[in-house]
């Protein structure tokens, strides 16, 4: 496993039941914000498995995996639904009332630059 594929699990594992995170959040988290795209070649490897890879969705709201035989949109609509988000029969949610803004000692578990510590602790949006 690389150190980007750790970092990208290490950030995943930390996001709570009941709350999502978009791919480029994840990238932003570990210290790569252009790295959206990887981040969810990352997450489709591990659809299907008990790694709560259901957690992060597009930045727009919506569930957007192509799906394998193990893991279809709607498998990962009813795991989110079984954790308490709902999400709409189009396969949307409100990312804003669910996304998961990590405290200040998970960033610093992240190993972020300052610079991310920063822009996080605002609640600023990241970009997917």
């Amino acid at each position: 496993m690389t150190p980007f594929q750790q970092a990208v699990l290490d950030a995943v594992r930390t996001i709570p039941k009941g709350q999502v995170a978009s791919y480029g959040q994840i990238a932003a988290y570990i210290g790569l914000p252009r790295a959206a795209r990887q981040v969810g070649w990352i997450m489709r490897g591990l659809e299907g498995s008990e790694f709560p890879w259901w957690r992060v969705i597009n930045n727009a709201g919506r569930i957007s995996i192509k799906g394998t035989v193990e893991a279809t949109p709607d498998l990962q609509k009813s795991l989110l639904e079984n954790e308490g988000i709902e999400v709409t029969k189009d396969l949307k949610l409100d990312i804003e009332r669910y996304r998961w803004h990590p405290n200040e000692k998970t960033l610093h578990k992240l190993k972020l630059p300052t610079s991310y510590l920063e822009q996080a602790a605002q609640h600023t949006p990241f970009a997917s």
